[in-house]
């Protein structure tokens, strides 16, 4: 497994939180090929720290912001491995992020999950044996887990036919837009909320020309018509593998590809209030 992101400068809270993510994701077993891409502040110097792969050439916007396509394409050129994972850089994952990954027996597929949305502030101790421990009960007090329109890890086969846009990093829609983007193609999407643990560490938004570059990053998907959620899902990832969406999730998933449907799923207020 290739494990690849783009993080941001590391600096403050966000470098700490940074730090906790690609550490976690050095402690899964067996343990992955991690790549860092991008030139900000401090990516390099953390590779380094790590012992991972670092990739600074990756294509920018004209506000200085790197490009998702880019970044992909090299990952889809250089990774060892033949399942890549696109994660955000301030998402820790658990040990049951392979087992899961494991479980599908599909040659095609793109797996999501939602996320636990909780404050850290602190390096995470993962010299300390029961740091997963620790950080689950943790989420189960305070954890708030996060609506299916934001995806913060996607999960393919090398082979994936992604074809993204030039869509900046960090920014919203294109997730929805790769979602949509399978389930075109008619590859299945697979919702592992239910076996994967996936925590973002919440943090203030540091990006400049934000409104600019997220209504580029709509524009780039076509409208309301290329977006979709994890509630249009194809499959469930269970303790006992791949099963069905349950009532009434499968009628989103049948109908995922019919705009007046989504817009009463209530997708264009949420593009309306970013």
């Amino acid at each position: 497994m290739t494990i690849f992101s783009i993080p941001k400068p590391f600096k403050g809270h966000v470098g700490i939180i940074q730090r906790n993510a690609i550490q976690s994701w050095l402690k899964l077993s067996p343990k992955p090929e991690v790549i860092l891409l991008g030139d900000d502040e401090g990516v390099a110097e953390a590779a380094g720290e790590f012992g991972i792969l670092y990739t600074p050439d990756v294509k920018k916007n004209e506000f200085g912001t790197p490009l998702l396509s880019s970044a992909f394409n090299i990952v889809k050129k250089t990774a060892k491995s033949d399942i890549l994972v696109y994660v955000n850089s301030d998402i820790i994952l658990m040990s049951d992020f392979i087992p899961a990954v494991k479980k599908i027996n599909l040659n095609m597929f793109l797996m999501n999950g939602r996320r636990w949305d909780i404050d850290i502030t602190k390096p995470v101790d993962f010299n300390d044996a029961d740091w997963e421990k620790e950080l689950s009960k943790e989420i189960e007090n305070r954890g708030v887990l996060h609506g299916y329109s934001g995806i913060d890890y996607f999960v393919f086969p090398r082979n994936f036919p992604c074809d993204l846009p030039d869509f900046a990093v960090g920014r919203p829609s294109w997730d929805n837009w790769f979602v949509y983007r399978a389930k075109s193609l008619k590859i299945p999407v697979i919702d592992a909320t239910a076996t994967i643990t996936a925590v973002h560490q919440n943090h203030e938004s540091i990006y400049k020309n934000k409104i600019k570059e997220n209504k580029r990053n709509f524009d780039l998907t076509g409208g309301f018509s290329k977006i979709c959620t994890l509630r249009e899902a194809d499959l469930i990832s269970t303790k006992d593998g791949l099963k069905k969406p349950p009532f009434p999730r499968i009628i989103f998933s049948k109908l995922a590809l019919f705009h007046p449907w989504q817009l009463l799923l209530g997708v264009k207020r949420k593009m309306q209030s970013l």
